[in-house]
């Protein structure tokens, strides 16, 4: 058994798969993790003034970041590169799987 390396395993035209449900995945990973950076950059800014702060800004910021993470991710095959790879990891796990 000869050792592929795992981003080797990425299917050419992977944004022609959005139906795929490990792409799907990989995709809401990538916006996760965006997210969750995102959140991080935000924790210290301050919210005070006349148009900033409260219980709606605690509310709604995690819901904007979230956004701006799956934005960021990107629909079909833009973003980071990150979904690409968790893509390749499942792909390589499925291949293992079959032989």
């Amino acid at each position: 058994m000869t050792h592929v390396s795992p981003l080797a395993a990425t299917p050419a035209g992977v944004a022609a798969r959005p139906n795929d449900p490990a792409w799907k995945t990989a995709k809401a990973f990538e916006g996760m993790m965006m997210s969750q950076m995102l959140e991080a950059m935000f924790a210290g800014l301050s919210t005070d003034g006349p148009f900033g702060g409260g219980f709606a800004e605690e509310t709604y910021r995690g819901l904007l970041l979230e956004n701006y993470g799956s934005a960021m991710a990107g629909g079909n095959g833009a973003g980071t590169g990150i979904a690409e790879a968790v893509y390749a990891q499942i792909n390589a796990y499925r291949q293992a799987k079959e032989s």
